[in-house]
């Protein structure tokens, strides 16, 4: 069982950054894959940036590359999204997701947080 808690959302200007972090519980962190995602008003949860489990491997939404960084530190049980030269079209509820071994760029993902809040301002 893995639980997760996403912190660092916010209300930002157009151009400005924010971190995110998400917390896990649970002894097997190091043996998942972790993805965010994000969710705008009025539109599905798509998938945004994921790593592997050894923060060998990471990936990337095309709307997003090369202005978001993922990262995770498996000695702390956190993984997190740098978020720079946001955009308003950045603004949604993000969500950290944690699956076993292999990493998706789908919603299939075994656990979930409860998410975070983003908005940018233009």
């Amino acid at each position: 069982q893995v639980q997760l808690v996403e912190s660092g959302g916010g209300l930002v200007q157009a151009g400005g950054s924010l971190r995110l972090s998400c917390a896990a519980s649970g002894r097997t962190f190091s043996r998942h894959a972790m993805g965010w995602f994000r969710q705008a008003p009025g539109k599905e949860r798509e998938f945004v940036a994921a790593i592997s489990w050894g923060g060998g491997n990471t990936y990337y939404a095309d709307a997003v590359k090369g202005r978001i960084v993922i990262s995770r530190d498996n000695a702390k049980n956190t993984v997190y999204l740098q978020m720079n030269s946001l955009k308003p079209e950045d603004t949604a509820v993000y969500y950290c997701a944690a699956r076993a071994f292999e990493v998706r760029r789908t919603l299939d993902y075994d656990y979930w947080g409860q998410g975070t809040k983003v908005t940018v301002s233009s």
